[in-house]
């Protein structure tokens, strides 16, 4: 188990915040996590796990302990003639395991090709993209309850998954669980989702593959989002907010040209990125923060932005938006 002390976050942020932290564990297998569980040190103080940090905003120095996941490998437990079953360590790059996944031959991932994070994160946060999402492919999580140690192995049932939501982000359950494996159900036979986004466009006279769909979301991800490691931001700041079909109705009569996708008969979705630029906040900065040009939906670090600087720019979006639209954005981010 790897321990530091004053250790610096730079590095595991994606906002490129220049903060440390008091303490940083990484443990690399189950073992040094049960040993992290049973420390009564840790637990008198303020902790919190991060995968690569692509979802979080530091607002200062972390007076407490920072936990991350080195439980890596990727392994084909069971097989089919339809279906393989891979179990991944939290650890492990999820964009790796995407890139594993369609070299072999096995679909389900492929649209969520470059998004930037850990094979844990996909289980808690539901990560997803041009209509696919994590949670089509996940059948287990393999997670240690805090309190106890307990290890519970979760179905996709049990994880409760919805948009951008799951059993592990609620309140009542969030930071009590580290997850150490994910179990994804990938097919040989893949079916290709393209009408999401510009995919079959991008594809053009190109045979649609698992690889050529995947090439399609990177190209698609490059032009339209910031690379952290060159400007620092953490991908979509905010959730698409789902709102009453009568809400909906009532916005549209005012902007006929109001994106929405339905979710149920009482339900749609509306595009954060549509109400951010037309609440006139694209392209608006705070301190060393700013809405991307390219991309309201992304808030970027333009070299020298605080924690702070980020909070409160997503805060005035956030009002904007409520004051023209009635709607409240939720970030997708968490502050810590």
């Amino acid at each position: 188990m790897r321990i530091e002390q004053n250790y610096p976050l730079l590095k595991h942020n994606t906002f490129g915040l220049d903060v440390k932290t008091k303490y940083f564990v990484e443990y690399e297998n189950e073992a040094d996590l049960q040993k992290l569980l049973r420390d009564e040190y840790f637990f008198s103080q303020q902790f919190w796990h991060i995968g690569q940090g692509s979802n979080l905003v530091f607002l200062g120095d972390f007076d407490g302990v920072i936990v991350h996941s080195a439980i890596r490998g990727v392994e084909k437990i069971r097989e089919t003639d339809g279906f393989v079953w891979l179990k991944a360590g939290a650890g492990e790059d999820w964009d790796a395991l995407v890139a594993y996944s369609v070299q072999n031959g096995w679909g389900g991932l492929e649209n969520l090709s470059l998004i930037p994070g850990e094979v844990g994160a996909s289980a808690v946060q539901n990560i997803g993209a041009y209509g696919a999402d994590a949670a089509g492919c996940i059948e287990e999580v393999h997670a240690c309850f805090l309190e106890t140690g307990e290890k519970r192995v979760f179905s996709n049932p049990e994880c409760e998954y919805a948009y951008r939501d799951s059993f592990f982000k609620k309140p009542e359950n969030k930071g009590k669980y580290y997850i150490t494996h994910v179990v994804y159900k990938l097919s040989k036979k893949p079916e290709y989702r393209l009408d999401y986004g510009n995919i079959r466009v991008e594809i053009g006279d190109r045979t649609a593959t698992l690889e050529t769909v995947r090439q399609a979301v990177i190209a698609i991800r490059e032009s339209k989002l910031p690379d952290p490691k060159t400007t620092g931001n953490a991908g979509s700041f905010f959730v698409n907010p789902c709102i009453c079909t009568a809400h909906y109705e009532g916005l549209k009569k005012h902007y006929p040209d109001m994106p929405n996708y339905p979710v149920d008969e009482e339900t749609v979705k509306v595009p954060a990125a549509w109400l951010i630029e037309r609440a006139g906040m694209k392209g608006k900065t705070s301190g060393g923060a700013a809405v991307y040009e390219k991309q309201p939906l992304v808030i970027i670090n333009r070299g020298n932005a605080s924690g702070r600087d980020i909070a409160d720019l997503a805060t005035e979006i956030c009002n904007a938006v409520k004051e023209k639209f009635g709607i409240d954005l939720q970030p997708e981010v968490n502050y810590i």
